[in-house]
């Protein structure tokens, strides 16, 4: 912890008006973002094909987007989506 705070205060004067903000700053330097990018990523791409799996894409996406693999969860427990009957198309019968 004390290591986590020497990184989170180096070069921060603790008594200046903008504090706050580099500390914030050095915190999320030390965030490995591009991992993050990455894996949020591979959740979307897996909460897609598994609801369109179920019939439900752009939920599938919506669930993993904010809940990750939670969210997988979630869309394989809604029930499969079927598609409606095709309308009649050209001139009635009969005619």
């Amino acid at each position: 912890m004390d290591e986590l705070l020497a990184r989170a205060t180096q070069g921060v004067d603790p008594d200046a008006p903008d504090a706050f903000v580099r500390i914030f700053l050095n915190l999320m330097a030390l965030v490995p973002w591009s991992a993050l990018i990455w894996w949020n990523l591979a959740f979307l791409a897996i909460g897609a094909l598994l609801g369109w799996w179920r019939g439900r894409t752009a939920e599938g996406i919506a669930w993993a987007f904010v809940l990750g693999p939670i969210g997988w969860l979630v869309i394989l427990r809604k029930p499969r989506r079927t598609m409606p009957p095709p309308l009649p198309t050209g001139r009635p019968r009969g005619r």
